[in-house]
């Protein structure tokens, strides 16, 4: 997996940008975009305050490269982020504030080789 420290400057401005969604608004709809060389088999979010991943959100889905894949109906709050290629490496981004009615997060090699570096220095 190639860098994702450009992901979680992307994950952190496009939520930080999306932060002044309606009160009203409860739940998020976010777009990934993979532009990386790798495929995306696995996609978790964990609450902040939690330190359980929930289950993964691309379910049987891949987001293979150039492709997007939409979710929906993601409750407004504070998550981390896990992500897992096609090889298996993982990058984990922390306090992702996910409170707007749309995101895009587009994903591309700088960012995955970045993400999983910091990942594996903090394990």
């Amino acid at each position: 997996m190639k860098k994702l420290s450009g992901l979680l400057l992307a994950l952190v401005a496009a939520f930080a940008a999306s932060g002044s969604a309606s009160a009203d608004s409860s739940d998020s709809k976010v777009v990934i975009k993979n532009k990386s060389a790798w495929a995306i088999h696995e996609l978790y979010f964990s609450p902040t305050d939690e330190r359980e991943w929930g289950a993964d959100q691309l379910g049987k889905h891949t987001i293979n490269t150039g492709d997007s894949f939409t979710l929906s109906g993601i409750p407004c709050r504070a998550y981390d982020v896990r992500l897992v290629d096609e090889d298996g490496d993982e990058c984990i981004v922390e306090d992702v504030g996910i409170c707007a009615s749309n995101n895009t997060w587009v994903i591309d090699d700088e960012d995955l080789v970045g993400c999983q570096a910091k990942t594996q220095e903090e394990d």
